[in-house]
């Protein structure tokens, strides 16, 4: 499966918006900036990364659906929970 149509768009700005902040991260470590501003950077870089990886799952999770619907092999369930895991 990929990413649908719909979600790429979603999911590549996110993608993008953490690649900024880790290096913005990694200039503030270099910088010798405050330890609790480069960690509330760097949650922030966590935060973009795992509303990326929410997207793609439901995108995955709608095709499944849609495959199914449609006569389809969908995912199994034990798929879908790795890719759920994955983000833990």
């Amino acid at each position: 499966m990929q990413v649908d149509e719909e979600a790429v768009g979603a999911v590549l700005n996110r993608l993008r918006r953490a690649q900024g902040q880790l290096a913005g991260v990694i200039a503030m470590i270099e910088a010798g900036r405050d330890c609790k501003d480069v960690v509330t950077q760097l949650a922030a870089v966590s935060r973009a990364l795992d509303r990326a990886g929410f997207k793609i799952v439901a995108s995955g999770m709608r095709q499944c659906m849609a495959a199914a619907d449609e006569g389809g092999a969908p995912m199994s369930e034990a798929e879908l929970e790795k890719l759920f895991l994955a983000l833990a």
